[in-house]
């Protein structure tokens, strides 16, 4: 089996989340400027077996779009061109950032909270057991 990428993608800042090779569990890999996001990712799909990219589409509670949804959509199109074989996935990431937060305050500390790319790990890793969950 291969491994799916999770990316919750920012203007400034990308997290990134891997999963096992079966596709179960999600773990955080690593934040980037978004900018390197497409570099970053040739470099680590030609290394490991990834099948998927799933990424977080950002929607409002009332299920409209915000205002980096655009962006998002630009970006899934950008990967469908890179990434031929790579089946890219939008996933609602409502409340991920939130969830993520509160998983952040209730067991790291507090030095490690103040660094703002762990939100954005997390909060891709969210995006990414979501889909796996949703899969199964």
């Amino acid at each position: 089996m291969s491994k799916a990428i999770g990316i919750d993608f920012g203007l400034k800042r990308t997290g990134i989340s891997i999963s096992d090779e079966l596709c179960i569990i999600a773990t955080p890999l690593t934040t980037i400027p978004s900018e390197e996001l497409i570099g970053f990712l040739k470099e680590y799909i030609q290394n490991e077996g990834v099948e998927t990219l799933v990424l977080g589409y950002p929607l409002g509670l009332n299920g409209e779009d915000t205002d980096i949804t655009p962006n998002v959509r630009l970006l899934k199109q950008a990967l469908e061109k890179e990434f031929v074989t790579i089946s890219v996935r939008l996933y609602d990431e409502r409340m991920t950032s939130k969830i993520a937060h509160q998983v952040l305050f209730s067991g790291v500390k507090k030095k490690k909270r103040k660094e703002k790319g762990v939100v954005d790990k997390m909060s891709a890793t969210i995006i990414l057991q979501d889909y796996l969950n949703a899969k199964t």
